[in-house]
């Protein structure tokens, strides 16, 4: 699994409001929330973000409410995955069962705006300057969920959460 795209970066504590906010969260339907991500934070994403761009984040990513919508709403704008130095409990959860891929590290290295290549798998980010950054993967249990596509892909093609 990996995705080459734009770095767009965020500071500490992004709340699951920040992502998708509440007062415009009336919606589960996918494509409504992709255009409603970061719509204060950073108005122009959901019109400039690419299929395979990278958010990344520092501590606490995806804290607040247990709002599914915020993972649903980076999935469906395109974006590769999510890169932070750590993430809020439930964020992270809703991210796996939706198939969205993480990565826990530094983030400091990563700057806003460049382009970047990551192997989900490994944990490996190139930067265009040959530069390779290592971050922790998710163990491979929730790696074959997110390949999956989510956790009910995952039930739906392997019958069960049955590890062997």
């Amino acid at each position: 699994m990996i995705t080459r795209g734009r770095v767009w970066k965020f500071g500490d504590n992004i709340s699951t409001d920040a992502i998708t906010p509440g007062r415009y969260n009336l919606t589960k339907d996918p494509n409504e929330l992709a255009k409603i991500a970061f719509i204060e934070e950073r108005p122009e994403f959901s019109k400039e973000v690419k299929p395979g761009d990278v958010v990344v984040g520092g501590k606490n990513f995806g804290i607040g409410s247990s709002r599914e919508s915020a993972a649903l709403a980076l999935k469906a704008a395109g974006v590769g995955g999510v890169i932070a130095k750590s993430f809020g409990r439930i964020f992270f959860r809703n991210a796996v069962n939706l198939g969205l891929p993480l990565l826990i590290g530094d983030t400091d290295p990563l700057l806003d705006g460049e382009i970047v290549e990551v192997n989900w798998r490994t944990g490996e980010v190139r930067k265009e300057n040959g530069k390779v950054l290592k971050f922790k993967p998710l163990d491979s249990f929730l790696l074959d969920i997110v390949e999956e596509g989510g956790i009910i892909e995952y039930i739906r093609r392997r019958g069960d959460l049955w590890i062997q």
